[in-house]
């Protein structure tokens, strides 16, 4: 299983889908992979192909949102030579190409409601005819699709055939965002990096506590896709083999400014508050005073006096 593509972290969100793809690989059920944009869906499509039967066959992506229906239409099904103005040979669509492989459909809630009908008929009847031809090729595919869409509202709206999202969803797995799994940041942060490393990147053989501290408070709505590129852009511009917090983008520093959760336990008064409030901003600022007292929209002289009322000099 050397070249079956590693789906890091060790959350027990993460642990299930491993195991669940590896129930899964062997037999030839399409699946449908769910997830935010950024999760690591190819990820996870690229293992189930490299762990199932169709291994030595090819695995060939499409993005169904990156077509318009025409284009769609000859993308997946070929054209026979003269079937429209600049046809001058024949050429084998992606479903031809997948041929004895999987074929992974990436964004499929963008797909036309016609080229469902179409695809759906070529699922069923595992044959298909090119643009323009007459004659029936037969196919054996695997599909395994993606979406960062709630397919299932798009159904109840009419936007998604019921049929197809039946034929689609034999199985259904569903990726957690990046936010949900934070135990995971450290694993997937070091193995990024190492990654970048091998591509020719600059060695980086560790992140500061404040830069991890960072990143490990970050929200990420980009998910894993963002934290890859924001490691790449530290490892660019760092002057050493470390990764400190200002390596990093601005506004991972301003949001942590910002971010502030009150301390677990009993209700605090509006004063326990405000003293904790301020202490928090005095250490994110670095005992920057002037920094701490325009976020409070205060001047100095009454932050001075504050810091003094709840002894935090």
């Amino acid at each position: 299983e050397s070249d079956v593509p590693v789906i890091i972290g060790k959350s027990p969100k993460i642990r299930e889908i491993e195991i669940l793809t590896h129930q899964i690989a062997p037999t030839d059920c399409n699946v449908l992979i769910t997830g935010d944009s950024g999760s690591g869906k190819e990820l996870v499509a690229r293992s189930i192909h490299a762990l199932s039967q169709r291994a030595k066959g090819p695995f060939v992506p499409v993005n169904c949102g990156a077509f318009n229906e025409t284009l769609l239409d000859n993308e997946f099904f070929g054209h026979e030579k003269g079937a429209f103005t600049g046809a001058d040979c024949s050429k084998a669509g992606l479903l031809e190409t997948a041929d004895k492989g999987t074929i992974f459909l990436d964004e499929i809630g963008e797909m036309p409601h016609s080229m469902q009908v179409k695809l759906l008929r070529v699922l069923q009847e595992k044959e298909l005819m090119r643009v323009g031809g007459n004659r029936r090729i037969p196919v054996d595919v695997r599909v395994v699709s993606a979406t960062a869409k709630d397919l299932k509202a798009e159904v109840a709206a009419g936007v998604f055939r019921k049929d197809m999202y039946y034929r689609i969803n034999v199985v259904n797995i569903k990726l957690p965002s990046l936010k949900d799994r934070p135990e995971d940041i450290p694993l997937l942060a070091f193995h990024i990096l190492k990654r970048l490393y091998r591509n020719g990147g600059k060695k980086i053989n560790s992140i500061s506590p404040r830069a991890f501290s960072l990143i490990n408070n970050y929200a990420f709505p980009g998910n894993v896709r963002e934290l890859e590129n924001i490691l790449e852009r530290a490892a660019a511009i760092t002057d050493s083999d470390k990764i400190r917090a200002c390596d990093l983008p601005s506004d991972l520093i301003e949001l942590e400014l910002h971010a502030y959760q009150r301390p677990k336990g009993n209700m605090m008064t509006l004063a326990e508050i405000e003293k904790d409030y301020i202490s928090h901003l005095l250490k994110t600022t670095h005992n920057t005073r002037a920094r701490t007292a325009e976020i409070l929209g205060i001047d100095r002289a009454s932050l001075w006096r504050k810091i003094k009322k709840f002894g935090l000099d």
